[in-house]
């Protein structure tokens, strides 16, 4: 069963801010799409453990803090920055 993938508004603006500043706008337009992709399937096995329920993941350019809501089905991206 699939998972719904929502990015918090601090993290679509980090996302937006990222997009803005790259100097290949495209690179981080993909990862956006790989991330909501492999978080959509199975965010248990995407990246690292963190504290509780928050994992960490990279898709270069682009490294994420998600939440996973296995109740819900949900996963919540909540922080964006540039990886090199």
């Amino acid at each position: 069963m699939n998972y719904t993938v929502i990015w918090k508004p601090e993290a679509e603006a980090e996302l937006a801010e990222l997009w803005l500043e790259a100097a290949d706008r495209s690179a981080v337009t993909s990862a956006a799409n790989r991330i909501d992709g492999l978080l959509g399937r199975n965010p248990d096995s995407q990246g690292e453990s963190r504290t509780g329920s928050i994992r960490l993941m990279f898709v270069a350019p682009v490294g994420v803090f998600f939440d996973v809501r296995e109740q819900d089905r949900i996963v919540a991206v909540l922080s964006v920055w540039r990886v090199p």
